[in-house]
């Protein structure tokens, strides 16, 4: 990599405070040397967060709020963004974000190319079967990741074209074909063993009535503009695009 890797660490806030404080507390506390890198932002949620970097004047949903994200982390001269869900919980051994930027650096160097999206692999997932953490595998390289803690070379999103986010500001559909579009430029897709979370599947999005089938609806239309009206079945083949490397 030319230049060292600095990782700006978002949580994204919409519901429960006490959500997006555990994550921020976790992370915080796991690296405090790096603590004033590890940020909330307000989703303009009915429940403010007390002392969050940024709240939004309207709720932008996740996709409007990673490309603000986006353009903030790179005003302050950040080279990489973790923007992550305020239902996630870290459950390997810490440090997290200087593990994180330890392991995309030696990443780079070993792959030949900057990394473009890496993630840490998560306990269980019924959505996405390549994020899943396997004993003895040190990282996966895969074609699409999913967007519950995602880390985001700006570089990356930059030359690929931004986040394109279209006609679907909630985020479903977009986090996987941000990784792809990554992927197909040659920008490897990273999952991680060596940083594991457990994820707690739409905490808020249950609370929010009708929620859950806009967002689904916004994503069909999504995903169909882009990847055709089979665009499940491409994405479950995607998913099984994996290349393991195991721990030596």
């Amino acid at each position: 990599m030319a230049e060292p890797v600095r990782i700006l660490a978002v949580v994204l806030h919409y519901g429960d405070p006490a959500l997006a404080a555990q994550v921020q507390e976790q992370l915080a506390g796991a690296d405090s040397g790096l603590s004033g890198r590890v940020r909330v932002y307000d989703n303009a949620a009915p429940v403010s967060y007390p002392g969050a970097w940024r709240r939004a004047t309207d709720n932008l949903y996740w996709a409007g709020a990673l490309e603000d994200c986006v353009s903030l982390a790179r005003e302050e001269g950040f080279t990489h963004l973790w923007f992550l869900n305020n239902d996630i919980e870290f459950v390997s051994r810490p440090p997290f974000m200087a593990r994180a930027a330890a392991h995309l650096w030696r990443l780079g160097e070993r792959l030949g190319h900057d990394v473009g999206v890496w993630a840490p692999a998560v306990l269980r997932s019924p959505y996405h079967p390549q994020m899943v953490h396997r004993e003895g595998v040190a990282f996966s390289r895969v074609a699409v990741a999913d967007g519950i803690a995602p880390v985001y070379a700006l570089d990356c999103i930059e030359t690929i074209g931004g986040v394109d986010a279209g006609d679907n500001p909630y985020g479903y559909g977009v986090d996987v074909w941000l990784s792809l579009r990554a992927h197909h430029a040659g920008w490897p897709v990273i999952v991680d063993h060596g940083v594991v979370v457990r994820h707690r599947h739409h905490t808020t999005a249950r609370t929010l009535d009708g929620f859950l089938d806009t967002a689904g609806r916004a994503e069909d239309a999504y995903m169909t503009q882009r990847l055709g009206p089979a665009w499940r079945d491409a994405v479950r083949t995607m998913q099984q695009n994996i290349i393991h490397e195991r721990i030596q």
